[in-house]
């Protein structure tokens, strides 16, 4: 097209018209989608035109029209062509103001100015009251040309106004794809890979990050190019569209941040194609060709970039840029992508904010500050600058020492948009306290890595933690929560129990703060504390109990007594030192244990229901039959014969009733032997239960029998119930009539210890001998002292034919 363009005038047919227009209208195409910025191509905006100075006066106001993203009425606006020393053609420069499509502009709208008279060179007019948009036409100084210009906007104003929104849409655009691309040339390469998911973020760009992976010089190509599927990215078109971040309405709401990208045509962005030849119509003619002239703001000038050559041959070529829209001002709407507290004295602090890229890619933003509320009830105001890289505004030098905050304050983002004063978005700040930080309820155990969780601080103006001890300091790692909170892991590895400190240093702080704290050594781990109500004793379980000393609940003090272990579980007993403990109801409470290092650990204690209770009332014994020809009877009541059946009753205590679904629990207390008897009820306060020792707790029962009430999960106090003792068989017992001793025949002998009565006979321990010599007892009767027992015994009458027998020898030997 731009060789086409460079040459001289044709016969104009129909044929050739509608030929000229569809290029014309290509060309406009081209300019909402630039397909390839960084390279020089007959369809790219890569020519490089002249440049205009160009100013608006608001108010008592004067900025560059870079930073000026709308116009009001009655804005003066100063232009100036700025064109080479040695330009030797000349140009005449007419503003134009438009005020719809449907409605011409007067002539008086219209103002020229002859660019190469240093006295006329300027445009210096207001902006009309019901103007809408503005243009800026370089229009070669024929004869003639002028009024054609002129001629052509007011005739048909539509296609100018729809030209006037598509080059400030295209203007818009290419200033956020060149601030990506001028952003990634000045990286260095190693960092360009982390930069640019943020930067493609805050100018609302889509990122091939396979670019990335290329080498430094064809890397911003890549980026730009089309033909990669990088920023410029599309599968059907090269539209614009495809650069950006989310769906077409979310587009529309991010390039409405000005006026200029805020009337609703994104067409060209959604992949819709219009018949601009027929739009552009009018900017034809036999002596003029219009071209459309993109505007690049550069430090204070407005350059213009073609995308075909110029001609001054018939149709010379008219070059068309625009103003921005002569509209009421829209404020961009930022919003906060993080809720965390900022640290304010961290150098670089940025506030990340989103939502209008314009904001990082033009200069209407300015002026911007953080005005930031003080505890002394004044306001600091700290320049900010916006840095798409970093994905917010960067907060400039706070200076030292940090300024304290006000309690709860949120610090606001201010500034102007263009001409308008602009109020942003809030941010929660923190600046660091001296002497603030706090370890509450935390332990720190030595030989491991111990996490802590430091309170009371700022967490996001850390910036180094060690520890401390004997001079010797180490690095801790560290996390900033959410909550305001710093979540430590102290290295305790090697060292041993005793005083350590944490050192923390913070942004803007010079001296770290110190905290002082304590290493312990393995911590006990108290499981829970368990008792009956009524009781004044439990039992505490967990590992390491041998650290327990005392345990409160609420005023009552228990204290360690006797410390078991079943299996790998600890089981310490402990008791109160008052029987106000017995007064405790039932339920979930909580206690402290104190350790014998001082420290204090929170137990959950559980205190459950009282324990049933009874008492005997009567026992009976009912002898098993015996094959023993001569019977034993036991010295004392409470004696159990193991071959014998008991029968006994209780009556419940207190507040204890009896059901028939309670059970009666018998143990042995030797050999630890158990079973649960069901019960016979006489009424719920009286029940009656029978023991069959060998049945319910085996043949080597024996010792002191206890009993207790279980009802349910809940068992009472062990009470005494007898002494079940085994006894021998004794078939016989015969003594000679010229003998000094008896013998005493039976099986089972060696559950004796010895028997007495003619005198003692020690049996030795595992005998078994079926006969056992003893001397004659005087008085008929021998005593058996049984094994099972201390003080257990029965006795044994000698039959009375052997006792007379041995009288009446004795008084033969008389």
């Amino acid at each position: 097209m731009a060789k086409r363009a460079t040459r001289g005038p044709v016969p104009l047919t129909p044929s050739r018209l509608r030929t000229a227009l569809r290029r014309v209208a290509l060309a406009c195409l081209l300019l909402i989608a630039p397909t390839t910025p960084l390279r020089a191509e007959g369809n790219a905006f890569d020519l490089a035109g002249p440049s205009l100075r160009v100013s608006v006066t608001h108010g008592e106001v004067t900025l560059p029209l870079s930073q000026v993203p709308n116009l009001s009425p009655g804005d003066r606006i100063r232009v100036v062509a700025d064109l080479p020393v040695e330009q030797s053609a000349h140009y005449r420069m007419v503003l134009a103001f438009l005020r719809g499509a449907t409605n011409p502009p007067p002539k008086e709208w219209l103002a020229e100015a002859r660019t190469w008279k240093a006295k006329e060179a300027a445009i210096d007019v207001r902006v009309p009251e019901g103007a809408q948009q503005a243009l800026v036409f370089l229009v070669p100084d024929t004869g003639g040309a002028l009024d054609a210009v002129a001629k052509a906007v007011r005739e048909q104003p539509g296609a100018f106004v729809r030209a006037s929104q598509e080059l400030n849409q295209a203007m818009l655009d290419r200033t956020r794809l060149e601030t990506f691309l001028d952003q990634v040339r000045r990286r260095d390469p190693t960092d360009v890979a982390r930069i640019s998911p943020k930067l493609a973020d805050s100018l609302a760009i889509k990122l091939d990050s396979a670019c990335l992976l290329r080498q430094t010089d064809p890397r911003a190509a890549c980026l730009a190019q089309s033909g990669n599927a990088a920023v410029l990215a599309d599968s059907q078109t090269s539209s614009i569209a495809q650069t950006l971040a989310g769906a077409p309405a979310n587009i529309a709401l991010q390039l409405s941040a000005t006026p200029q990208g805020g009337f609703g045509y994104y067409s060209g962005y959604i992949g819709v194609m219009r018949d601009l030849a027929r739009m552009l119509g009018a900017f034809q003619s036999a002596q003029l060709r219009f071209i459309p002239a993109l505007s690049v703001p550069r430090a204070g000038r407005i350059e213009l970039l073609l995308n075909t050559v110029p001609s001054f041959r018939k149709p010379q070529s008219v070059l068309v840029a625009a103003l921005p829209t002569v509209a009421p001002p829209t404020l961009p709407v930022l919003s906060v992508k993080s809720a965390d507290p900022l640290c304010l004295t961290r150098p670089g602090l940025v506030l990340p904010v989103g939502g209008a890229p314009l904001v990082f890619s033009t200069d209407y933003p300015r002026a911007m500050s953080l005005r930031v509320p003080t505890a002394a009830g004044t306001m600091l105001d700290l320049p900010v600058t916006a840095s798409p890289a970093d994905g917010g505004f960067v907060v400039g030098d706070v200076g030292t020492p940090p300024v304290p905050l006000a309690v709860g304050a949120e610090a606001r983002l201010q500034g102007y948009w263009g001409f308008q004063p602009f109020d942003g978005p809030r941010f929660r700040l923190v600046s660091p306290a001296p002497n603030a930080w706090r370890a509450d309820g935390s332990t720190m155990v030595v030989g491991r890595e111990t996490p802590l969780v430091l309170t009371g601080g700022a967490a996001s103006c850390v910036s180094d933690v060690w520890l401390e001890r004997d001079g010797a300091r180490r690095p801790v790692t560290w996390t900033a929560e959410a909550d305001g909170t710093l979540a430590l892991k102290v290295p305790l590895t090697g060292i041993e129990p005793g005083p350590v400190a944490l050192l923390i240093r913070s942004h803007g702080v010079d001296q770290p703060s110190r905290l002082d704290l304590r290493a312990y050594a393995e911590a006990a781990r108290l499981t829970g504390f368990a008792f009956h109500a009524g009781d004044r004793a439990g039992t505490l379980t967990g590992t390491r109990l041998d650290q327990v000393r005392t345990l409160q609940v609420g005023a009552i003090t228990f204290r360690a007594k006797k410390l078991g272990r079943d299996g790998t579980t600890d089981r310490l007993d402990m008791a109160a030192e008052a029987s106000a403990a017995e007064e405790i109801k039932a339920g979930e409470l909580s206690g402290s244990a104190t350790l014998a290092d001082g420290r204090s650990v929170r137990v959950p204690v559980r205190v459950m229901p009282a324990r049933p209770a009874a008492t005997v009332i009567a026992t009976s014994l009912e002898p098993a039959a015996s094959g023993a020809a001569v019977p034993l009877a036991l010295a004392r009541p409470d004696l159990v014969p193991q071959d014998a059946r008991l029968t006994f009753s209780v009556r419940a205590a207190g507040a204890t009733r009896f059901t028939s679904r309670d059970r009666i629990e018998v143990e042995a207390g030797e050999t630890g032997g158990s079973a649960r008897l069901p019960v016979r009820l006489q009424d719920d306060r009286v029940a009656i239960a029978t023991l069959d020792p060998v049945a319910a707790l085996g043949d080597a029962a024996r010792g002191p029998l206890r009993f207790r009430l279980v009802q349910g999960e809940v068992a009472g106090d062990w009470k005494p119930l007898g002494t079940l003792v085994r006894l021998p068989r004794i078939s016989s017992i015969t003594c000679a009539t010229d003998a000094a001793t008896c013998t005493l025949t039976g099986s089972g002998l060696f559950l004796l210890r010895s028997i007495t009565g003619g005198g003692e006979t020690a049996i030795a321990d595992g005998f078994t001998g079926g006969t056992i010599q003893v001397p004659r007892p005087a008085d008929g009767r021998l005593t058996l002292h049984l094994r099972d027992a201390q003080d257990a015994a029965a006795t044994v009458s000698v039959p009375q034919t052997a006792a007379a027998a041995a009288s009446e020898s004795s008084r033969q030997g008389q």
